[in-house]
């Protein structure tokens, strides 16, 4: 499902050049759950965002189900994150003019679902909150709002999911609730899950781990 060949990301940082991620190569198979930890600041979510196509490496390749994202201009990435890529983020990332409701039919319009409405509907009903559908992210917990934003990742059965530190900002039941949920919802839909944590228990749920130090990769067993 994921390659990842001599992937490097440099900046500029001011006339000195400052290298984020140095040379690193991994794969995971279809329907793997992986967890990438390591201390803040070792590189783990801007290799998330290469592996999303939301960024550009300096050298190496990423290639998702097959396809390269090198060469590809924002729109063809865009295209292929619509078809392939689920997101969990920390701050949950919910847009605020619109519904729970609404927040989970909004990639499934664009991925052309006939009954989005129905579907994001018995989707908010698996993840608890059927009794939430009219609400704005303004006046649901954070739990709530996490709860919203798996329903949106997972509603429209992408074959990659990646999940950005999604109990950074929740206490630690709720965090706990929420982990439960999205690796029982992952099971059900056998689909891969890429997980950047600093959390080693929820990182122990994971098939394998990946640790980041100083912007290099290796694996634990």
């Amino acid at each position: 499902m994921v390659e990842v060949s001599g992937l490097a990301k440099c900046v500029d940082n001011g006339g000195e050049v400052l290298t984020i991620l140095h040379d690193i190569s991994f794969s995971v198979a279809a329907g793997e759950t992986v967890a990438i930890v390591g201390a803040s600041g070792s590189g783990k979510s801007t290799l998330l965002g290469l592996l999303a196509g939301l960024d550009q490496p300096t050298s190496g390749s990423v290639r998702l189900a097959g396809e390269s994202l090198g060469g590809l201009d924002e729109d063809a990435c865009a295209m292929l994150r619509g078809r392939l890529l689920g997101f969990v983020f920390q701050s949950f990332q919910l847009l605020p003019s619109l519904t729970a409701l609404e927040n989970v039919m909004l990639p499934l319009e664009l991925a052309g679902h006939a009954n989005a409405r129905a579907e994001a509907a018995a989707w908010l009903e698996r993840v608890g909150l059927a009794h939430r559908l009219r609400h704005y992210p303004k006046h649901l917990s954070g739990g709530e709002q996490q709860r919203v934003a798996l329903a949106r990742a997972f509603a429209p059965k992408p074959k990659l999911v990646l999940a950005d530190e999604p109990t950074g900002n929740l206490d630690a039941a709720t965090g706990h609730q929420i982990i439960e949920l999205m690796f029982s919802i992952n099971a059900e839909s056998a689909t891969t899950l890429i997980l950047v944590t600093h959390d080693e228990e929820i990182a122990a749920r994971c098939q394998r781990r990946l640790l980041m130090h100083a912007g290099r990769i290796n694996e634990l067993v």
